[in-house]
């Protein structure tokens, strides 16, 4: 049984890797599940012989929760600062999605081109201002998912460190 709990939350480690860059999986809410699922039923210990601690499991909630609402407040915060509007940040969504089809390099340059393209078309703004505002938005975009990745690497790290 608890190398079914150690394999299961190994498996949840890494879909929120996949999620903090795949939209629609909320990663570092799935990375910390694993670790609360290693917690709750396994009985793993660090190298030192020590269980995991409450207070690691509440810290890492509590860095997931500021993570996961920092995702919806950068990017548009980035695009705000260098003069975008919602077209640049749902266009940036829209060129991601489309990217998703030639990941990862299709996914940043979708949601650079989304940004880009939304801004000029529906925005009405020339290719100068166009560009600086999808720049933000993609800075945002980079930022966001920047800060996923390292929570859910992380959490998959003590994931690891409690398991084995």
């Amino acid at each position: 049984m608890e190398t079914f709990i150690a394999i299961l939350a190994i498996i949840l480690g890494i879909v929120g890797i996949i999620g903090s860059v795949a939209p629609g999986l909320p990663g570092p809410p799935l990375s910390w599940v694993g670790l609360a699922v290693l917690y709750i039923w396994g009985n793993g210990t660090n190298g030192a012989g020590d269980p995991m601690s409450t207070t690691l499991l509440l810290v890492w909630l509590a860095v997931v929760i500021v993570v996961s609402v920092l995702d919806y407040i950068v990017p548009a915060y980035f695009t705000k600062a260098t003069g975008g509007s919602k077209y640049g940040s749902r266009g940036a969504i829209a060129g991601l999605l489309i990217g998703l089809l030639v990941p990862p390099v299709g996914m940043i340059l979708g949601s650079l081109l989304g940004a880009f393209v939304a801004e000029l078309l529906f925005a009405g703004k020339d290719t100068a201002d166009s560009l600086k505002s999808a720049l933000g938005a993609f800075a945002g975009f980079l930022f966001g998912t920047g800060l996923k990745l390292i929570c859910s690497a992380v959490i998959l790290y003590y994931i690891f460190i409690y398991a084995f």
